[in-house]
């Protein structure tokens, strides 16, 4: 898993929970979606967001060519 999955997977899972809270909890809980997304949209411009900084302290690498894909195998196998 790379530091932009492991991104996605977690504000994906922030955003679907915080709506789940939101729902049954507070309405509250939507303001923690509103930080998700705004989140994101200053990091599309930056390329910069704290949860990105932890991944990479974390040892996850930047790009797919330094991880263990099994798509690059899976092709370098049918050669």
């Amino acid at each position: 898993m790379t530091v932009e999955r492991a991104l996605r997977l977690m504000a994906g899972t922030v955003i679907l929970g915080s709506i789940a809270l939101a729902h049954f909890v507070s309405a509250y809980w939507y303001l923690l979606t509103a930080f998700v997304g705004l989140n994101l949209f200053q990091s599309a411009f930056t390329n910069w967001c704290p949860a990105m900084t932890i991944f990479r302290k974390l040892g996850l690498p930047e790009n797919a060519s330094k991880s263990n894909n099994s798509v690059t195998k899976a092709a370098t196998i049918s050669r």
